[in-house]
């Protein structure tokens, strides 16, 4: 990371976007090189003409600016003729019908209907920059909704976004398209977060708004409120029903999330018809119950007046979020298929497409901007640079006044960890008592607080086993936002969706969540969610296997670790002891782009000779080895607990004469991206006697073991009973280890 004398905030953000993505092919991203940025406190312009990018003296300069783009936009709004807002939603409905008809796939319908509250959220109130997409404080909005993503795709097209322009909107779904199916963050700037499996959007979008509360309670001050941004999303019928969304909003009311704002496209049509079929509950009654304030514009078509009055009030209420339930017709336009799920899921069709332009008096060729419409809609550009140029010059007033404060922000902004960081971690020798490693990372946990000031999180209910309370803060509540730790209430699908809202807010914050492992079940589509969308939220995963006893089967993991491996972009590590559980926060911290599960068990296990944390950052290595010239007799593997094991039997088996190297495969992600003669140096091909110990699926560790060596594990469910006796009565022992050793050397 470049220093911030070289590099502004905005730069540093964008390049961190664009240089890390899912694709390595250049040409599939937008390129570095076609943003341009107003300066950050103090420096040089970058690439922007001198109006824009002046730097604002004094306050009276500042005031004035502030005044000048104000007025300008008021006096935009008072003169855009109804006519004309009705020709721009027209362009909106059309451009995602054109491009839904290209491809023969997508859903044409919720873009038809959301159009109006569309226009008016990103034309007159969204705040934003297009030339800038990752400006800190820009409002942020979510398409929960994600299946009607081609609204959000013409909204930024329209906007002035550099991502999507016309031959993007041509290549709809298609390979490399910066348009895919579903709304990516990482595919298209200007997209907040990854929606399309309904209800993650919404709570994501609970994320961003306490990420914003959070921020703002702990660095605004009463002259200078350098945090200060909304939080819009559009759900619709889909995300109610789905139960993320009532755990995450529940959540809002009771956080009392003020600057989070929903839109309720209630336009009655499921894929499968009409709602009355399955969803007739009051929304409005539900939601007031959670703690929102409710608002409900009858008129979704074409009722401008009514959507900015909601808008306005909405925002005029600070104490809880708002829901703004806007009655639309889905397609509405088309003559024969609005009102039906038929146009919920499937493109028009040519005879359809048309008369839907007659019906809506729509003359103009695919894809085809009006001019006049293009021309209102460009004012954004530099309405947004001299919105950025504005907070730069405030937060610079802000960095004379409160020097450290605005250190620790422009961290957070830019994602720069304290130098030395990993040095806070605390350290473990052979002699150091037993102990669980859930306790070892409540002492990381702990030690991290200190020193990583973006560290923030909380359990599913679970605090008190799962140890991960920071001692030195208090509760995230609605009278304390500033406090760092979040008490989730027992909703783990919501918690890890509302994490990564978090996460993408800004680069420096870096949730944890935690519960048992085995209920990642319930949270499974939010982590899923985390490793597709480059959401580098730690899950703190305790009670890992059947060490954790009597509570029987239902909470003994069994195919969890095997499954979590199985996921692309996410590590999945299983620390043996305090140093390895060291290692796996220090990986978990710099993986900001990956999210990271740790296994951590209820048992205590021995501090063990031979773990490092630089073992741990290389995934799998060497703890103990009495061979020479890489040619043990047999090597044995193992994770977590059964890492002790391993080194148990190793020492039996070395009594009688036998080479043997004990191996840590904690994270197997990391190991396989080492090179092939790393890889050979610990698991040398030659040596095919290799036993593998695991309390869990033996699925997945022939890779390592080979066709001739042993898997031991458990591939059934558990069982109540303590846990030695079950360690002994499913064969996890060192005995095992042992006698299937011996079995292949």
């Amino acid at each position: 990371m470049a220093s911030a004398s070289s590099v502004s905030i905005s730069q540093a953000i964008v390049a961190g976007a664009v240089n890390h993505g899912a694709s390595s092919n250049s040409s599939d991203r937008l390129a570095l090189r076609s943003l341009t940025f107003p300066a950050f406190s103090g420096l040089k312009a970058t690439n922007l003409n001198a109006s824009c990018s002046s730097r604002l003296g004094s306050a009276r300069r500042r005031l004035s600016r502030r005044l000048v783009v104000k007025a300008t936009a008021v006096e935009t709004l008072e003169k855009t003729d109804t006519s004309l807002i009705e020709k721009s939603v027209n362009t909106i409905r059309f451009l995602a019908v054109d491009s839904v008809e290209k491809a023969n796939t997508g859903h044409p319908g919720l873009p038809m209907g959301c159009a109006p509250m569309g226009h008016i959220l990103y034309d007159e109130f969204l705040k934003y920059n297009p030339k800038n997409p990752y400006w800190f404080n820009r409002d942020r909005f979510v398409l929960s909704a994600g299946h009607g993503c081609m609204l959000q795709y013409a909204l930024l097209h329209l906007a002035g976004y550099d991502s999507v322009k016309e031959e993007d909107l041509k290549s709809f779904r298609q390979w490399g398209s910066k348009t895919p199916g579903h709304p990516e963050n990482f595919e298209t700037p200007g997209v907040e977060v990854t929606t399309g499996p309904l209800g993650q959007g919404i709570a994501n979008a609970v994320g961003l708004a306490l990420a914003e509360k959070h921020l703002a309670a702990r660095f605004n001050k009463p002259d200078n409120e350098i945090v200060d941004h909304y939080t819009y999303v559009i759900l619709g019928d889909g995300c109610q029903m789905e139960g993320v969304s009532q755990e995450a909003c529940s959540l809002a009311g009771h956080w009392g999330l003020g600057k989070l704002i929903a839109f309720y496209d209630d336009n009655h049509i499921s894929i499968d018809g009409d709602t009355e079929i399955a969803f007739t509950e009051n929304v409005d009654l539900r939601f007031e119950a959670l703690g929102w304030h409710v608002i409900w514009v009858k008129n979704g078509n074409n009722g401008y007046d009514e959507i900015r009055a909601a808008i306005k009030e909405a925002k005029a209420v600070k104490d809880k979020p708002t829901l703004i339930k806007v009655t639309t017709t889905i397609g509405y336009g088309s003559p024969n298929k609005s009102n039906s799920y038929s146009v919920h899921g499937s493109a028009l069709g040519p005879k359809e497409v048309d008369a839907t332009r007659k019906n809506l008096g729509w003359p103009y060729e695919p894809f085809h901007v009006p001019e006049d419409v293009k021309k209102h809609w460009s004012r954004h550009t530099p309405e947004g640079a001299a919105l950025e140029a504005e907070w730069n010059a405030q937060f610079a007033e802000y960095e004379r006044k409160y020097k450290e404060e605005a250190a620790v922000l422009k961290s957070l902004i830019t994602g720069e960890l304290p130098a030395g960081w990993e040095k806070a971690l605390p350290t473990y020798t052979p002699e150091s008592p037993a102990e669980a490693t859930r306790v070892s990372s409540q002492q990381c946990i702990n030690a991290l607080a200190k020193v990583v000031p973006g560290l923030l999180g909380g359990s599913a209910d679970l605090a008190s086993s799962n140890l991960t309370l920071m001692k030195m803060f208090g509760n995230f509540q609605k009278g304390a936002p500033e406090e760092r730790n979040v008490r989730f209430g027992v909703r783990e699908h919501g918690m890890g969706a509302i994490c990564n809202g978090i996460a993408l807010h800004v680069p420096g914050l870096i949730p944890y969540c935690a519960t048992f492992f085995v209920f990642t079940d319930y949270l499974r589509a939010a982590m899923r969610i985390s490793a597709l969308c480059e959401a580098g939220v730690i899950y703190v995963m305790t009670h890992d296997s059947i060490g954790l006893g009597e509570d029987g089967p239902t909470h003994q993991p069994i195919e969890h670790l095997a499954s979590f491996r199985a996921m692309p972009s996410i590590l999945m590590l299983r620390p043996a002891d305090g140093t390895e559980t060291a290692g796996a926060y220090k990986i978990a911290v710099l993986n900001r782009k990956r999210p990271s599960v740790l296994a951590l068990s209820r048992q205590n296990v021995p501090q063990l000779h031979g773990t490092s944390i630089e073992g741990v950052e290389k995934g799998g290595y060497i703890v103990t080895d009495n061979s020479s010239g890489n040619k043990p007799d047999v090597i044995l593997m193992g994770t977590g607990s059964e890492l002790a094991i391993a080194a148990q039997a190793a020492g039996e088996l070395r009594k009688e004469g036998k080479a043997v190297r004990v191996v840590s495969l904690v994270c197997w992600e990391l190991f396989d991206e080492q090179s092939d003669a790393y890889k050979e140096s610990v698991l040398p091909a030659a040596v095919s006697a290799r036993v593998s110990i695991e309390a869990g699926s033996t699925f997945g560790w022939h890779k390592f073991v080979g066709s001739k060596g042993k898997a031991i594990g458990i591939d059934r469910f558990g069982a109540s009973a303590p846990a030695v006796k079950l360690y002994k009565e499913l064969g996890v022992t060192a005995e095992a280890v042992i006698a299937a050793a011996k079995s292949i050397c």
